[in-house]
């Protein structure tokens, strides 16, 4: 299954989930709250389901599970191949060019789940620019380029991320704005004194706001404890190259 339809799997998954329990339970509850609130005389309650009540909440909270399922699905690919670091690859490799040649054998037989991590691939690379150019500096920049692409790969698949921790805020505005809308068109009867129905539409105000920054703190963390772990595959991939695989063929080039 591609990363793309995973994706779209989780979404259309938030989506029904989120809705039902907005239709079973959270606006239910809702309008029983305002309702014994109205018949009291007071204003709307600061209840969570009151405050989660809205479509923007709704919206947002889509957009948070999904966000979270993209982050932690990167997190967890990053996390299940950090063994193959405590593993030597390129054992058998020695001086000679035949060794080589026969770990590079060795590595594209490996299963295709580990023959696709970041770091086989660029030891692949890495070998195969050797026997190519027999040179130590050349394998040395092929390496510095593979981390590099890897790095910028990443950068690029955090894109969707970042798009939607912007998104969410801005959902949140979407719904200031309508409830200060609503809130104005009320004016006239929060003047005659009647104003419960001023005070419903600032609270679908803020309550989108504040529920929609919240989401975007939570995700922001979440995207920085991504990074951190990208950052450190990148740093890792690099030091098990130099020292697993130029420390070996530099003695190949020294002879």
């Amino acid at each position: 299954m591609t990363p793309m339809i995973k994706s779209l799997i989780a979404l259309v998954l938030s989506i029904i989930g989120v809705h039902l329990v907005y239709i079973g339970y959270v606006r239910p509850e809702a309008q029983l709250a305002l309702e014994a609130a109205r018949q009291m005389g007071q204003s709307a309650p600061r209840d969570l389901v009151v405050i989660l009540k809205d479509y923007e909440q709704e919206i947002c909270l889509i957009l948070m599970f999904w966000g979270a399922f993209l982050i932690l699905e990167k997190c967890v690919a990053i996390l299940k191949d950090r063994y193959l670091f405590t593993i030597d690859l390129l054992d058998g490799a020695s001086e000679h060019v035949e060794d080589l040649k026969s770990v590079l054998k060795a590595l594209g037989d490996l299963p295709e789940k580990v023959r696709d991590t970041p770091l086989v691939r660029t030891l692949m690379s890495s070998v195969r620019r050797f026997l190519i150019t027999s040179d130590v500096h050349n394998t040395s920049e092929a390496i510095e380029s593979s981390v590099e692409t890897l790095a910028v790969k990443q950068e690029a698949e955090n894109s969707m991320i970042r798009y939607l921790i912007w998104a969410i805020p801005s959902i949140g505005f979407i719904g200031t704005v309508r409830g200060i809308g609503q809130a104005l068109s009320m004016a006239d009867k929060a003047l005659a004194g009647d104003i419960a129905g001023m005070t419903d539409s600032l609270g679908v105000a803020f309550n989108s706001t504040l529920v929609a920054l919240l989401i975007s703190i939570g995700l922001m963390f979440l995207l920085h404890q991504l990074q951190r772990l990208q950052d450190g595959l990148v740093v890792d991939t690099q030091a098990y190259c130099e020292t697993f695989l130029l420390n070996r063929i530099s003695t190949v080039g020294s002879n």
